[in-house]
């Protein structure tokens, strides 16, 4: 990752390596777990809040991370929601990223060229189905309650920053959150690869998915519901639309 917030002079070297060094600790913190508050981006890094809050406060004024309102899913509970720290474009952009002009050209092309969206469709799928290969291998070894888990360590081997969680009360399932979309610019113009995605996700897990919020839709993190495989529950949804999969919901 580039240094963030770096500055042109700065007084005493020695401190203000130490400065950026700490500041980008905080935003390859919230790139790995997805927007954070103060107190959470503390207890990981070991710092004070008060440390914290002022490292944020150079990270906002470069643009780096943004405040916002938390998201909640499911039921909410009683207060004003917790200010949490995202970062932006910009900040995604400090860290290497695998996506450029090219990809979105090319991508451009085959849609003129070689079928339209129909085309730029099948060139998702078959390029996660390569992909898809390592996470299948993951997914079979491990055991069921297990493998939304698995899914997320060979998700984050790719550079996705994935985790997996219990989804919150009002939901039975677990979600899986990727923090870091190496290609989210993409994305964001051909919203197909995040609909490839969700259907292959479906696929190696054995269950109808839905997929909550991407970061190519703006938000601070890719969100995948796993409802549970439990006979208690024994109704899932119905799997969703090619056209819808890769989309936050309405």
């Amino acid at each position: 990752m580039k240094n963030v917030g770096e500055t042109p002079t700065a007084s005493g070297e020695e401190l203000a390596t130490g400065e950026r060094s700490t500041r980008n600790r905080v935003a390859r913190s919230i790139l790995d777990h997805g927007p954070s508050t103060v107190a959470e981006l503390a207890q990981r890094l070991g710092l004070t809040q008060a440390a914290v809050r002022r490292h944020l406060d150079a990270l906002v004024g470069d643009g780096v991370v943004a405040p916002r309102e938390q998201r909640v899913y499911g039921a909410r509970t009683r207060g004003r929601p917790a200010k949490v720290f995202a970062l932006t474009d910009c900040g995604r952009d400090a860290f290497d990223q695998s996506y450029d002009s090219l990809a979105v050209d090319a991508l451009r092309w085959i849609e003129q060229n070689a079928g339209g969206e129909a085309a730029v469709a099948a060139f998702a799928r078959d390029r996660i189905e390569a992909q898809a290969e390592a996470y299948r291998e993951a997914v079979e070894s491990a055991p069921p309650q297990r493998r939304a888990e698995a899914l997320a360590r060979a998700l984050s081997a790719d550079g996705y920053a994935a985790t997996a969680r219990e989804a919150p009360v009002g939901q039975v399932g677990q979600q899986l959150c990727q923090h870091h979309c190496p290609v989210a610019h993409v994305a964001e113009r051909y919203p197909q690869l995040c609909e490839a995605e969700t259907e292959i996700f479906s696929r190696l897990l054995g269950t109808h998915v839905q997929r909550l919020a991407t970061i190519a839709h703006g938000d601070g993190v890719c969100t995948t519901f796993i409802p549970h495989s439990d006979p208690k529950h024994p109704k899932t949804p119905s799997s969703p639309s090619a056209s819808t999969a890769g989309r936050n919901p309405a």
